[in-house]
């Protein structure tokens, strides 16, 4: 059977770590990357018998591919704090290691918001990787690069994705800065066009040509708040190129 090295990156996740940890005891090496937490994090994670290691944070794909020079395994398995890896998932990842029918494989994630998991906003994400096939690139949503074909696992990760409308509101303005960043650096420009079609599409795609109507109150909320999120990212384009960040 091959080997499977869990990469965790957290930062102040001490609500989350352990449960996530306790979901990938499969696993032959559990490796924690975290950003300097002020939390208990990190000594939950070296009390659970993870391999920790500190590292300033800059980016993701940096934080990853830290991570990657101390895994073991020959194969990888990148996994958030709110994230698990129930039963069935499991035994259909262990056996698709095996078959050796592809270099990586994407994970169904679909999201969980108000008490409840929304089915009709999910992505599918590669997180299952040879480790000598594979590097991360790019800063905010960091892209994991595979030399290799792909396929998808149906069983979905137990996702914890907002704690609450707040937190899913800062996570989105956070996020929309370092887009905006990346955008300011590539010499894009942004416009009225941009701050009024971008947003209203988002939406639509969200809300309904990806059936999140489907998903009631909750997914009205997800759909709105990425609206928001998209419109939030070409105001600080904007904010960056007149210098009032």
């Amino acid at each position: 059977m091959s080997s499977i090295t869990v990469i965790i990156p957290t930062y102040n996740e001490e609500a989350y770590i352990k449960q996530a940890i306790q979901s990938v005891g499969f696993a032959s090496q559990i490796i924690v990357v975290d950003s300097n937490s002020v939390d208990n994090t990190a000594q939950i994670a070296e009390e659970m018998g993870c391999e920790v290691y500190l590292r300033p944070f800059d980016n993701f794909s940096n934080q990853k591919n830290h991570a990657l020079q101390y895994a073991t395994s020959e194969w990888i398995l990148f996994v958030d704090a709110d994230e698990r890896i129930p039963y069935a998932l499991q035994q259909e990842l262990l056996a698709a290691i095996d078959s050796g029918k592809h270099a990586g494989y994407k994970l169904n994630f679909p999201h969980y918001y108000m008490n409840r998991f929304l089915y009709h906003h999910s992505d599918n994400v590669t997180r299952l990787v040879i480790r000598k096939k594979c590097h991360f690139e790019g800063s905010v949503h960091e892209k994991l690069i595979v030399d290799g074909t792909i396929g998808k696992l149906k069983n979905p990760v137990l996702h914890f994705t907002y704690k609450g409308l707040q937190h899913y509101i800062s996570k989105k303005d956070s996020y929309a800065w370092f887009q905006a960043e990346q955008m300011l650096n590539k010499g894009k420009k942004a416009t009225y066009f941009h701050l009024a079609f971008k947003p209203f599409y988002r939406f639509f795609s969200s809300y309904i040509l990806r059936g999140g109507f489907r998903d009631g109150i909750p997914g009205l909320t997800v759909a709105s708040v990425n609206a928001y999120g998209v419109f939030s990212r070409y105001v600080k384009l904007m904010l960056l190129k007149r210098g009032m960040r």
